[in-house]
């Protein structure tokens, strides 16, 4: 089995959407599709809950699905159930908050659970914080994130506030960081361990993995693909810090390339 990169001439080796396009459609009984959601299917908000879902995106998502025989899977930060209110029309695999939490594809959940002292560690990371204008915790059950978008100049006071809270909680939680967000997770899993965790799920099993993200959150996703002989697409410019084999500009050029194989 050739590795995908050798498919591909050097000068279209960071073209993702060539990758898709061109590559991916010609056995898709061959692949598995892992797909992050904030700044890969939906374009970046101010806050969290300011991302909107195009309205024809759950439907191609669907039907591409299908195409897939199921192995598409959804591998995001966010809750479980918030990804489940965003695309309340589909019922897609997915792996929460980087992995901790799961939804297979025979619908069986494995969730990840706070502890007492840790809905105590959110309100005070809440209190703390209740002054500080633009920052918005955000309380994702077994996680809390701690979101600076709107207040930049707060990103160092940010980061010692969470590195104290992470002390608190335990070695049973990691720091992650990411892009105008500082976040405190379960330890014992992350992107990369959840696609590896679906690809032994039998809609999934034999595949090989094409996964897609746009965050320092997704290098463990690549890096998972990439050892397996799979393919990483990086949504923005290409970047020589990034893991990625291939690059897509923008969240609504992926969209398009996904209404395009949809239809």
């Amino acid at each position: 089995m050739s590795h995908p990169t050798q498919l591909l001439s050097s000068s279209e080796a960071v073209s993702g959407e060539n990758f898709i396009l061109s590559i991916f459609p010609r056995d898709l009984d061959a692949w598995a599709l892992f797909l992050d959601i904030d700044g890969t299917l939906l374009d970046l908000a101010a806050t969290p809950d300011a991302v909107t879902v195009p309205p024809s995106l759950p439907a191609n998502l669907d039907a591409l699905s299908r195409k897939l025989g199921g192995a598409l899977a959804l591998v995001t930060g966010r809750a479980l159930d918030y990804v489940d209110q965003l695309f309340s029309l589909s019922h897609f695999p997915i792996a929460g908050l980087h992995g901790a939490e799961r939804r297979d594809p025979d619908g069986i959940v494995h969730k990840a659970a706070a502890t007492a002292e840790f809905e105590r560690l959110k309100a005070d990371l809440v209190a703390e914080t209740a002054n500080w204008a633009g920052v918005l915790i955000e309380d994702k059950g077994a996680a809390v994130a701690a979101h600076y978008r709107l207040a930049p100049d707060r990103k160092l006071e940010l980061e010692l506030l969470m590195e104290r809270a992470l002390i608190r909680a335990g070695p049973n939680w990691t720091l992650q960081h990411g892009k105008m967000v500082i976040e405190i997770r379960p330890a014992r899993a992350d992107k990369g361990h959840a696609v590896a965790a679906f690809l032994a799920q039998p809609a999934f099993a034999g595949r090989r993995a094409l996964a897609i993200g746009d965050d320092v959150t997704d290098e463990a996703m690549f890096r998972t693909v990439n050892r397996l002989g799979g393919y990483s697409i990086r949504i923005g410019p290409p970047s020589p810090a990034s893991e990625a084999l291939g690059s897509i500009p923008s969240a609504n050029a992926l969209r398009a390339v996904i209404a395009a194989l949809a239809s």
